[in-house]
């Protein structure tokens, strides 16, 4: 209602203008509103003030209530007041430079459907710094491609205003507001630190838990997982060489043991667990059956040296969605880097509380 124009056989109070349709020829004329325009703007300014204030709060209590529909309705109907404010201008002041060549007498020049349609991608795009694809959207729900170029014109310039305010949209906002996890692909970092600044174990930390190849039983294992909580653990040769094999997810490790003590006969606690082709004879004969879980492996895991700049590390995590990346010298597990870390290196580097952002 609030983008369409009025036409003679339109009742509604925003389109009670004083007008005389006798002339079936002519266009709709810029008239003089009426008591109903009148009433209907007041009730608009209450709509416009309470639609904030709810917005607002449900936004900010985490409702599930949106963001898109609310912010169009605050500005089409700031844009349909606008829009009638106006036409009433160039109404009473026909004589003006502006408006003097471009209102002829049988029809409207100011269109207030049009302002508010205008207003509603400003105030989105102001509010979420999106561009192209709200003038795709706006062209999409109104059909009118002649309007192209004013919703890109207030698109834009509510993008550059939002800018000079708040280098952030209100999605960006949130994120830090609540402190997630996030690398935003625009931040760019310009220190000067490496991947051994930032990886764990650091020197007073304990050791990295780590799986060896073949040498850790059924029962090692479920104790490594009962006592961390880790999603990935990193298999190594021994202990004492720490030569990296591959990775291994915690839900796979999971499902596999609880799948060979149900399936596989002769796994016991104290079987030996494999990450290898090759299972010793004496192991099989000697001993209770061996469970191989070689398959479960990932042998191309993420890796970097000691000596990988952090900018380097940072465009890994965010251009490739990474979770964690391990730190290797020589073949040599080192330690670990997880998209935590990063964040918290970045907060600490910029003299941020690093507890402002949710690590656990």
């Amino acid at each position: 209602m609030l983008f369409q124009q009025c036409g003679p056989e339109d009742s509604t109070d925003l389109c009670d203008y004083r007008r005389n349709f006798t002339n079936v020829n002519h266009g709709v004329e810029t008239a003089e509103i009426g008591d109903g325009v009148k009433r209907a703007l007041w009730q608009l300014s209450l709509a416009l003030i309470f639609k904030l204030l709810i917005t607002v709060f449900t936004f900010g209590i985490k409702v599930p209530a949106g963001l898109f529909i609310p912010s169009m309705a605050v500005g089409a109907i700031a844009g349909r007041m606008l829009g009638v404010a106006m036409e009433q201008l160039a109404y009473y002041n026909q004589d003006w430079v502006f408006f003097k060549d471009m209102c002829n007498l049988n029809e409207a020049c100011i269109t207030p459907g049009i302002y508010a349609m205008v207003g509603a991608a400003a105030v989105l795009g102001g509010v979420t710094r999106m561009t192209i694809s709200l003038v795709v959207i706006m062209f999409e729900l109104t059909g009118g491609i002649q309007y192209i170029v004013p919703i890109m014109a207030a698109v834009m310039t509510s993008k550059w205003v939002g800018d000079a305010l708040l280098h952030e949209g209100i999605y960006d906002a949130h994120i830090q507001l609540n402190g997630y996890p996030f690398l935003d692909s625009k931040m760019e970092f310009t220190h000067t630190t490496i991947a051994a600044d930032v990886m764990r174990p650091r020197r007073n930390d304990p050791p990295l838990s780590v799986i060896t190849q073949d040498c850790m039983t059924v029962e090692d294992i479920e104790m490594l997982l009962g006592q961390t909580a880790h999603n990935c653990f990193p298999v190594v040769v021994s202990r004492e060489s720490q030569y990296l094999v591959g990775f291994v997810i915690r839900r796979d490790l999971n499902l596999a043991l609880a799948n060979a003590r149900k399936n596989q006969e002769g796994v016991v606690s104290n079987s030996i667990v494999y990450f290898t082709d090759h299972v010793p004879a004496v192991a099989v004969v000697g001993g209770p059956t061996p469970l191989k879980l070689k398959k479960l492996l990932d042998f191309a895991p993420t890796t970097i040296t000691d000596q990988t700049p952090m900018e380097t590390v940072v465009d890994m995590f965010r251009k490739l969605g990474l979770r964690q990346t391990l730190v290797t010298h020589n073949g040599r597990l080192l330690g670990i880097i997880t998209k935590k870390d990063v964040l918290r290196h970045v907060q600490q580097l910029e003299n941020k509380d690093p507890s402002t952002v949710l690590f656990d």
